[in-house]
C-alpha cells in the first residue's frame, strides 16, 4: 500500500487527521506500507508511535528540503536491508528489502519533486539506477510521483486548472504535458501495476487525487503509483484505489493497494 497522508496527518490550524489515517491503515492491514509527507515524524517519537499503533516496523528516510517518507513492514516479514537513497531528493526515497517465498523483494518508497518536471526527471533517473542495482528479480517503486501517465491525454483536464497549478505539469516554457518521470520508469522496464491489472476499467477508477478533504491544486489525477519489475507484475493479483473507511477525509490523496501472491520466506 502507498499513501500520501498530507503534512503528517496534521494541518496548521486545522484538524488532526492522524487517528483517521491509523484507522484506514488498520482496516487495510498492509504487509508493506509506503507513506509520504511525514512532517514531524522524524522527531519526538511520532514515527515509532504510529508504527506501533498499526503493528508495523518503520524505516524512515529523512528529507533535507521537504518532508520524510517511510516504508513500514508487518511481521512476520523479515527485513534483510533498509536505508535511504543518498541522493538530494526534494523529499526523500526509502529502500527496504524483505524476504519472500519467491526471493528478496526490494521496495522503494518515494515522493518526487512537486513543482519541477526537470527535477522529477532527475529523481526518477536516480530511482531507475537503484532498481538496476537491486538484488534479484522482485522490485517495487511506490509513492506519490507527482507525474502524469503518458498513456492518457491530459489536455482538457489541465486546461481547467488555475495557471499556478497547471504549470507544475507542463514542460518548462511549453504547453506540452510533462509525463517524462512516468515514461522513464516504463522505459526502464518497469510495469505500471494499475494499468496491467485494471485493463478496461474506467479511467476514473484509478484517480488518486483529490479526495473530499480537499486539494485545490488537483483536477482528478492519478499521481500515486505502484511500479514493479516484470517478475513482480507476474505475482500481482489486483490493484485498487481505497475510497472507503475514512479515506475520503483522512488526506487529499487516496491510498493505493496491490495484492501480491507472495509469502514470507
Amino acid at each position: 500500500m502507498t499513501w500520501n497522508i498530507r503534512t503528517g496527518g496534521r494541518d496548521r490550524g486545522g484538524p488532526d487527521r492522524l487517528s483517521q489515517v491509523v484507522r484506514v491503515i488498520t482496516a487495510q492491514a498492509p504487509d508493506v506500507l509506503a507513506l509520504q509527507e511525514l512532517r514531524g515524524f522524524d522527531r519526538g517519537g511520532l514515527m515509532a508511535e504510529i508504527a506501533d499503533r498499526v503493528g508495523m516496523t518503520p524505516h524512515l528516510a529523512r528529507s533535507c528540503f521537504g518532508q520524510p517518507v517511510a516504508v513500514l513492514v508487518r511481521p512476520p516479514l523479515r527485513v534483510d536491508a533498509a536505508g535511504a537513497l543518498r541522493r538530494p531528493f526534494h523529499h526523500a526515497a526509502a529502500r527496504v528489502v524483505v524476504a519472500t517465498s519467491a526471493g528478496p523483494l526490494t521496495v522503494f518508497g518515494t515522493h518526487l519533486h512537486p513543482y519541477s518536471g526537470g527535477r522529477r526527471r532527475m529523481e526518477v533517473d536516480w530511482l531507475a539506477a537503484a532498481v538496476r542495482r537491486a538484488q534479484g528479480r522482485l522490485t517495487l517503486v511506490t509513492g506519490d510521483l507527482n507525474s502524469l501517465d503518458p498513456t492518457v491525454d491530459h489536455t482538457a483536464r489541465l486546461a481547467g486548472m488555475p495557471a499556478l497549478y497547471r504549470r507544475r505539469h507542463l514542460r518548462r516554457g511549453s504547453d506540452s504535458v510533462d509525463t517524462r518521470a512516468v515514461a522513464r520508469l516504463l522505459a526502464a522496464g518497469l510495469v505500471d501495476l494499475w494499468l496491467s491489472c485494471a485493463a478496461g476499467a474506467p479511467e476514473g477508477d484509478g484517480l488518486t487525487v483529490p479526495t473530499r478533504f480537499g486539494g485545490a491544486e488537483f483536477a482528478g489525477m492519478r499521481l500515486d503509483y505502484l511500479f514493479g519489475t516484470p517478475a513482480v507484475a507476474e505475482w500481482t493479483r489486483s490493484v485498487r484505489v481505497v475510497r472507503d473507511g475514512g479515506a475520503e477525509t483522512a488526506s487529499d490523496h487516496y491510498p493505493v493497494v496491490a495484492e501480491l501472491d507472495l509469502d514470507p520466506a
